[in-house]
């Protein structure tokens, strides 16, 4: 294997942006509205994405917990 060397006055060489696609559903309407809410997080500051994906946790959390909880069709 051989690294790569950049030298201190050339900046790092950055990926290509990965293009946002809308999600598919789910089918379950709690986790598509969980999902939909990291729609733009490339948008945001790095700072925020930590506080985005703890409550995207807590909230799958909550629908898993409650998921026998609806009668079935």
């Amino acid at each position: 294997m051989s690294e790569q060397h950049f030298e201190p006055d050339q900046p790092e060489p950055r990926p290509d942006p990965v293009e946002e696609q809308p999600a598919e559903s789910t089918g379950h309407p709690a986790v598509d509205e969980v999902v939909a809410s990291l729609d733009g997080l490339g948008d945001r500051p790095v700072e925020e994405h930590v506080a985005v994906f703890e409550s995207a946790h807590d909230r799958l959390r909550g629908a898993l917990a409650d998921a026998g909880d609806e009668p079935s069709s």
